[in-house]
């Protein structure tokens, strides 16, 4: 069964600034997120990779990816970002 997918506003802003085939390749991902998450063989074309207890990263496109937290019924979004964006985040400790 699918869970729900919540999506911060600040990701949404961000992947609407995207060039078109960006934004069009980051939203079938997280498309697909939802439907494959949490069966390993499915999503590994998703990059799905865990961070945290709860927290998560998955690809987007080529160079962004998103976090997002399992939240029991839903999956919630809270950054796109590149490698880098993301490996800072991960180091100020926001996440953790």
């Amino acid at each position: 069964m699918s869970k729900l997918l919540g999506i911060d506003p600040a990701v949404i802003r961000r992947v609407r600034e995207l060039p078109k085939n960006e934004r069009v390749e980051c939203l079938f991902a997280l498309c697909d997120l939802v439907d494959v998450f949490g069966q390993p063989h499915v999503h590994s074309g998703l990059g799905i990779r865990k961070l945290g207890s709860k927290l998560f990263e998955c690809r987007g496109n080529r160079d962004l990816r998103f976090i997002f937290q399992d939240r029991g019924a839903e999956l919630f979004v809270s950054f796109l970002g590149n490698h880098d964006e993301i490996r800072t985040l991960l180091r100020r400790g926001e996440y953790r």
